[in-house]
């Protein structure tokens, strides 16, 4: 028993280590690419261009997010994104967490099929032309609350939340029921108190997704004051890149001797435009990743 004890024991230890190791191994390959996306947009952009630059810039400049910046519109473009995220993710967390409270309840008539028919829009897609269209027809193109109306709604966040809902305990509705409480009442009194974990998860899901989102931007808004951080820094970037591979191509000696010159790059720019996309959320990321875990996993417990 005794010689059992210390095997089992020699090998709790090590799936210890071997799972340390692995986490460790799992975290290096996050920080190292983003610590060489922060060496090289503080970099010069033509002597990054020259490679060897891992963890550290060889020549640092801040002219990479000057070149940011100085973009006449990203101000701009940042509050439209601001407005976006807050607007979009506060209004789609309400109206998402209450459609799957209604799912939740056995007793609504035909909530097998209803759900069947939302998760059926999960598997297939109109496509990116009758999608606009519908966006033409309700008067959403061209207008800011393209980014907002129909993003209101996810099926994958309402199912989550339905499955964390039903985790909880019945008597608490029923005793409320029995107190004169609606379900309005039931929802904003009981459910949603005891379900910050996963109100926190999916607010961040939403937050991200409305932070990074470009495409809306670039291809149903034409007014360049209705534009997106992202879809500002992805505009900009492009033209730069474009500039960049035309200097390269050069072969004049005064075109050459220009391109030494140049501090910023496509590279260089892009690096810096991802440092400055990504820095808001992992901002916000640390103050909701204690609910993040427990959202996600305790609403998939159940179906």
């Amino acid at each position: 028993m005794k010689k059992a004890s210390m095997f089992s024991a020699g090998m709790e230890k090590t799936v210890d280590v071997m799972n340390y190791g692995l986490l460790i191994l799992l975290s290096l390959s996050i920080l190292l690419p983003l610590i060489n996306v922060l060496a090289l947009a503080f970099n010069v952009g033509s002597d990054a261009a020259k490679g060897g630059i891992y963890f550290w810039p060889r020549e640092f400049t801040l002219e990479n997010f000057r070149e940011v910046f100085n973009q006449s519109n990203i101000l701009n473009g940042f509050m439209i994104s601001i407005f976006r995220t807050v607007v979009g993710t506060f209004l789609s967390v309400i109206l998402t967490s209450m459609a799957a409270y209604a799912l939740k309840s056995r007793t609504l008539p035909g909530h097998k099929q209803l759900t069947f028919l939302i998760f059926f829009t999960m598997l297939f897609s109109g496509g990116i032309i009758p999608y606009y269209i519908v966006l033409k027809n309700l008067s959403l193109t061209n207008s800011i609350w393209v980014y907002i109306i129909p993003a209101l709604y996810s099926v994958w966040n309402m199912l989550i939340m339905r499955s964390f809902f039903q985790q909880t305990p019945e008597g608490l509705e029923e005793a409320a029921r029995i107190d004169g409480c609606s379900d309005f009442g039931i929802f904003f009194r009981i459910i949603v108190p005891v379900s910050k974990p996963v109100f926190a998860t999916i607010a961040l899901f939403n937050a991200v997704e409305h932070w990074n989102d470009w495409f809306t931007g670039a291809f149903y808004v034409r007014d360049s004051n209705l534009k997106p951080l992202s879809t500002v820094l992805q505009e900009m970037l492009t033209k730069q890149q474009a500039l960049a591979d035309t200097l390269m191509k050069a072969s004049n000696p005064a075109q050459l001797q220009m391109i030494d010159k140049i501090q910023v790059t496509g590279t260089s720019l892009k690096m810096a435009t991802i440092i400055i996309v990504i820095t808001p959320i992992l901002m916000i990321y640390p103050l909701l990743q204690k609910y993040f875990a427990q959202g996600v996993m305790i609403g998939s417990i159940k179906e």
